[in-house]
């Protein structure tokens, strides 16, 4: 396929074309250029001065075009609304300001088939193009197919596709028919049809399906990148003769898909500053300005204005934090310490498939392939291949794409070309052994008791009855073979081809529509991206026997509504058989505010007390335990040993106090806290705690927006911590 294109767009905009028919409540012109818009905005979000696009509109209200320019015989009512060359945001809004319905619907749709062909013609000249025509009409207007036949050959002559998409046009393939169609419409149609049916590549369809297919993403294929060029060893050639050396090519087969980044850009103060502006600026004639970043260096500076000075790039140098020290390094000595590679692809090993498990193949794969015109690297490799496949073995290489890069180790699969044409290499990176997290759980058949017992019958084992539902629900919803195939027979139900990352091109639906239409709201998500997040209903309906038998095996219940405890206690969970377990337990629990809190355990006693609470002077006493137990960790801490302990006790104290709605409790201790820290009444220089824990850990007061009930304002909280 050509790099270059050039396709021109024909546009009806004819009177008939403001109408609205078939149920929509969109107009012809509307619903047409829903496909228009797509396509050239698409062409724009590429932004490559080789995709050269132009626009003719049909049935326009005055005249403008190049052919028979004296008097417009055959040519009335066709102008040319955007000379085919690159399309840019600033065309797009020109474009799109020119769309409207006309008055008129005299002109001859063939007639501007041959304007768009002209202007081809002349900007593609003999050079290498891919060239296409587009008509959009509703056939409303007349035709004259006396020249179709001439047409057509002017059309293959140049190697032009035609494509012709009608508003309401019968589509049998489709299964789409226009009830109650007059006959002027209906020979234009035949005509239509008749014209792209003499063209060598021609395309006639109906506007409903291709509206349809816009919603279908559009995968962007890549040309192959060479990654590597050059030998793939085993051994040292340099060194042993019988080493194994391959002139190889490596290629990437698959490439991570990301959506496109956002840049930031400012509303501009005053007139606008598009004007003049070429369309190749990163803005592109919108009316905002590229952000600029800016940065500077300071440090403190006793004598210098404000305490800082600034200090320019050439005077910083990088250094690495060890433990709580600096540790500099000058550029001299970060390139002494850099790791030097040179350029190579080498095997370092071999494993049994049956060893590498499938969840290493995460990253990107690579494909290899002998070096082209080479029939000692084909054979070569050949060789290497089949042996693996035959040894049932996977190659693990060493592989450097190029001097001073960063090392990989490759996995190298075989594929001998027994089931596919290509006889090659399959890499994938394979992770550090900190990459692998291994988890271990309990057992799912059995329970280890404390005293070493095993039990094969437990409360949170299944029993038969429950894995036999089980077992029933899975084979129920099976999706195997749930879907159909073109001819009808079942086959599987979703696919790899139809699954697409509904992040990417969601979004790249959003910015296509945005673009176009910057004041609408943007569209929703289309189904073809979602239909596979949800079981499929009529899946659900058939398994719903073993549904209901998983449920009753597995005693699936309710879970019970969240209702609102005493002394505001939020999230209580209210049991199912309604009794009162605070009363219950009341007798046997000690009282609440007789009970003194143990450093050692602090944190479940304290929030015990706030359970069993019935009044506010416990919950101040158990406040004031727990503050007291704070500022003991902080006294008798070496050094930091024992802030983090300290500060998740002062953690679990703000939220618990949050939650009993007493946030004044936390707010004074805190400032009191404050002021001993930094006072150094706490056994020493204590400021840390503070900082690094308390400021640090967002531990400050108590602000109105996280209690109703403070008195404390987000600005005074902030000043606080300042």
């Amino acid at each position: 396929m050509a790099d270059k294109e050039a396709t021109m767009y024909v546009i009806d905009l004819g009177k008939p074309m403001a109408d609205c028919h078939n149920g929509r409540d969109e107009s012809d012109l509307d619903f047409g250029m829903r496909y228009i818009w797509d396509k050239i905005s698409t062409t724009v979000a590429a932004s490559r001065k080789t995709w050269n696009v132009g626009v003719v509109g049909l049935n326009t209200d005055e005249t403008d075009n190049n052919e028979n320019r004296e008097e417009y015989q055959g040519y009335e009512n066709i102008s040319v609304l955007q000379e085919l060359g690159p399309m840019s945001m600033t065309s797009l809004r020109a474009l799109k300001s020119q769309i409207e319905p006309s008055s008129t619907s005299s002109a001859d749709a063939i007639s501007a088939i041959v304007v768009a062909l002209r202007m081809i013609q002349v900007f593609t000249k003999k050079l290498k193009y891919k060239r296409k025509i587009i008509l959009v009409t509703n056939g409303e207007s007349p035709i004259d197919d006396h020249q179709s036949e001439e047409v057509a050959a002017m059309l293959n002559d140049v190697g032009t596709e035609l494509v012709v998409i009608g508003i309401d046009f019968d589509d049998a393939e489709y299964g789409f028919k226009e009830e109650d169609k007059t006959q002027h419409k209906a020979e234009n149609e035949r005509i239509l049809k008749t014209l792209v049916d003499l063209c060598e590549n021609g395309v006639f369809g109906t506007m409903a399906q291709a509206v349809e297919e816009l919603a279908i993403p559009r995968i962007k294929t890549v040309r192959p990148f060479k990654a590597y060029d050059g030998p793939l060893t085993l051994g040292d050639p340099q060194k042993y003769p019988s080493a194994l050396s391959i002139q190889v090519e490596r290629y990437f087969k698959t490439k991570r898909a990301t959506p496109p980044s956002a840049s930031n850009v400012a509303i501009p103060n005053g007139p606008s500053q598009t004007q003049g502006r070429d369309d190749d600026t990163p803005m592109g004639g919108v009316d905002f300005q590229a952000v600029k970043q800016l940065r500077t260096y300071r440090v403190d500076d006793p004598k210098a204005a404000g305490g800082k000075k600034d200090v320019d790039m050439d005077d910083l140098a990088k250094a690495y934090q060890y433990g709580r020290t600096v540790v500099p390094f000058s550029t001299s000595e970060e390139d002494y310490v850099k790791y030097e590679t040179t350029k190579s692809f080498t095997i370092i090993g071999f494993v049994p498939m049956s060893s590498c498990e499938p969840f290493l193949n995460m990253g990107e794969t690579g494909l290899i392939v002998a070096q082209k015109v080479n029939e000692e690297a084909e054979l070569g490799l050949s060789a290497l291949i089949h042996a693996l496949h035959e040894l049932e073995s996977y190659a693990v290489a060493r592989y450097v794409s190029k001097d001073k890069a960063q090392p990989q180790i490759l996995l190298l699969k075989p594929n001998p070309a027994i089931e596919d044409d290509v006889e090659c290499l399959y890499d994938v990176p394979l992770p550090f052994a900190e990459d692998v997290r291994s988890y271990q759980f309990p057992p799912l058949d059995k329970v280890l008791t404390i005293t070493g017992n095993i039990l094969t019958e437990h409360r949170l084992l299944p029993n038969d009855n429950l894995q036999q539902a089980m077992s029933d629900y899975v084979d129920a919803m099976d999706l195997t073979e749930f879907g159909q195939d073109d001819d009808g027979n079942p086959a599987e139900y979703a696919p790899i081809e139809d699954l697409y990352n509904p992040v990417i091109h969601h979004m790249n639906q959003a910015i296509r529509n945005r673009a176009v239409n910057p004041d609408a709201p943007l569209p929703p998500v289309a189904d073809i991206l979602t239909r596979f997040t949800h079981p499929p209903e009529p899946l659900i309906a058939k398994a719903k026997p073993e549904i209901d038998g998983l449920i009753k095996a597995a005693e699936v219940k309710k879970v019970p509504p969240k209702v609102q405890g005493k002394h505001g206690r939020k999230d209580t969970v209210k049991p199912l058989s309604g009794l009162d377990i605070d009363a219950l337990l009341g007798e046997t629990r000690p009282r609440a505010k007789k009970t003194p809190i143990s450093t050692e355990n602090a944190i479940p006693e304290f929030k015990q007390i706030l359970e069993t609470a019935e009044d506010d002077e416990t919950v101040e006493t158990a406040a004031k335990q727990m503050g007291d137990i704070i500022c003991k960790l902080i006294s008798d801490s070496f050094a930091d040993v024992l802030y983090p302990r300290a500060a998740e006790n002062l953690r679990v104290m703000r939220e618990e106090l949050i939650s009993m709605e007493v946030p004044t409790l936390y707010n004074t201790y805190l400032m009191g806290l404050k002021e001993s820290l930094l006072s150094d009444e706490l056994n020493g220089d204590r400021r840390e705690m503070w900082f690094r824990w308390v400021v640090g850990g967002r531990l400050g007061l108590i602000t109105q927006g996280e209690s109703e009930v403070s008195e404390v304002s987000e600005e005074e909280a902030k000043a606080f911590l300042k």
